[in-house]
């Protein structure tokens, strides 16, 4: 008897729809590990927190860590400057709409504050990696850096900070960035009822703005740096 031969079966192509249905559902596993791993980070610091910690924090399998990271080290590479963004958009969408440097600097010392008052484990995150995650804390400042910059930069083209000169603009990122800083340094360590930064802090981070940033009155002259010389004066 002759025997028939079977045709293999060509394997049925995955539709569009189920696709992006599971690269959605990748995309929503592997934010969950980020979220949880952040908190952990947050409460227990960077060497303890280990993948244990994290996944039971996220309610999965350790093995699914293994799906989205190679390493615990990968995730912590990916960890500040993935929630940097974060701040930074918040910032962004917040400052929608407003006018000039000032008003948008305000707005967005108000709308960085309360994104860290929102997610406290931001600085262990953030303060921890510079050491433990050398290469995400750098991403991160260059992030942050070179998005101030680039705001700096159009303020200054639509003739605001006309007391400097454009390459003066890199040194003021870091002076402002530093004094930002800290402000949100000592008042997130003494968090009031109203979780809101009090309003006497910008009032006066402003003044200090305008007088600092501001146009340089006509009749002041700029003051002369003198060359350097070896200071007598002893600080203990």
């Amino acid at each position: 008897m002759a025997t028939v031969s079977k045709t293999p079966r060509t394997p049925r192509k995955v539709s569009d729809s189920v696709q992006l249905m599971r690269n959605e559902r990748a995309a929503r596993t592997r934010d969950q590990l980020m979220v949880s791993a952040a908190r952990v980070v947050g409460e227990h610091g960077y060497r303890d927190a280990s993948i244990q910690r994290i996944t039971a924090a996220a309610g999965m399998a350790q093995g699914t860590f293994y799906l989205y990271f190679e390493s615990r080290q990968a995730l912590f590479d990916e960890l500040l400057p993935h929630f940097g963004l974060h701040m930074l958009e918040r910032v962004r969408e917040c400052a929608h709409g407003a006018e000039g440097f000032f008003e948008v600097e305000e707005i967005g010392v108000r709308a960085v504050f309360a994104y860290l008052f929102e997610n406290p484990w931001f600085w262990r995150v953030l303060n921890e990696a510079e050491v433990e995650a050398p290469s995400a804390w750098a991403r991160h400042h260059f992030q942050v850096k070179d998005r101030y910059l680039k705001f700096l930069k159009r303020a200054y083209a639509e003739g605001e900070l006309s007391s400097y000169a454009e390459e003066e603009l890199g040194t003021l990122v870091y002076l402002l960035i530093a004094a930002r800083d800290y402000l949100y340094i000592r008042h997130l360590s003494n968090p009031k009822d109203d979780k809101a930064i009090p309003d006497s802090v910008i009032k006066t981070y402003i003044q200090f703005l305008r007088h600092g940033l501001g146009p340089r009155d006509a009749g002041l002259t700029a003051v002369p740096v003198r060359p350097s010389t070896r200071s007598k004066l002893q600080i203990s």
